[in-house]
């Protein structure tokens, strides 16, 4: 469900919008109409304290950060390649249990963050005639704080499950998630954009509709709820098999529509992005183990 939310939004970008701040505007207003609706159906849970209530708040915050953060990337990037990156996460979640909180890392461990990390380095890597050399993009260092910053959400979330049902906190993270996402992206030139297609009743609309209000909260109810039932880690390198899902779904996709996505379909990238995903999934179940 995450890997069709990152296709339908890259979709939205490739071939509607003019601009990187057009869909996180729409976001933005989707997730927090979500918020509102939730709350106002869900009842206020008697467990719900003032800090738990802040702890979703912020969850939602931090999420929305990491997430513009990527968007910000997918806009002039292959999903492909930007998706992948992020699902790091579990890396920095080992290191600063180590840092921090005084756990141990076995060598298993430490081998399975080193393929994770090269996994992440080869896949933005770019070689070619358009470029002198090999060439790590200067995107990667941004989505691997939308990494850092993610897995930071995700772990704030599942203290906030602690006290709070799953719907509950969803309303409120897709408050703080929505309030960033307007926050940094109200500008003129997306307000202009998203006018347009509102006058040429444009089927991005019906795109960012199905993916806000139905996929995408699917994707993150599931997320809630498996952060809800098992360890941080585990759910977090679980979710890096979205990886695998964009890779296999934006390859497919342009092979049968040739430059849909923007997607490099020669076999040398194809298989770069293949070997890069199996190594970033390789190596955060090694993380979790």
């Amino acid at each position: 469900m995450s890997a069709l939310v990152n296709m339908l939004d890259k979709t939205v970008m490739h071939r509607y919008a003019r601009s990187s701040l057009t869909l996180p505007l729409l976001v933005g207003v989707a997730q927090t109409l979500v918020g509102i609706v939730v709350l106002a159906f869900v009842r206020i849970p008697d467990s719900s304290t003032l800090e738990s209530t802040a702890t979703a708040l912020l969850s939602g915050l931090l999420f929305g950060v990491a997430g513009n953060l990527m968007m910000r990337v997918l806009y002039s990037q292959e999903v492909s390649r930007t998706v992948p990156v992020t699902q790091t996460a579990p890396i920095f979640a080992a290191l600063i249990g180590v840092a921090f909180l005084g756990e141990s890392v076995t060598m298993l461990q430490w081998l399975a963050i080193v393929a994770t990390v090269v996994g992440a380095v080869t896949i933005s890597l770019r070689f070619g005639t358009n470029y002198r050399g090999v060439l790590l993009h200067r995107s990667f260092f941004v989505l691997l704080l939308s990494a850092l910053i993610m897995a930071a959400a995700n772990v704030i979330g599942k203290v906030a499950l602690d006290d709070l049902p799953v719907l509950y906190t969803h309303a409120l993270r897709s408050l703080g998630l929505g309030g960033v996402f307007l926050a940094v992206n109200v500008r003129r030139e997306p307000i202009r954009n998203i006018a347009e297609f509102l006058r040429g009743r444009s089927p991005a609309l019906v795109f960012v509709a199905l993916n806000e209000m139905i996929v995408a909260n699917t994707a993150l109810i599931l997320l809630l709820w498996a952060l809800s039932l098992g360890p941080v880690s585990l759910v977090i390198a679980l979710m890096a098999s979205r990886s695998m899902f964009v890779v296999i779904y934006s390859s497919v996709l342009a092979f049968i529509w040739k430059g849909a996505l923007g997607e490099q379909t020669t076999r040398v990238a194809v298989a770069v992005k293949i070997g890069s995903t199996a190594l970033i999934i390789g190596g955060v179940a090694g993380i979790a183990v």
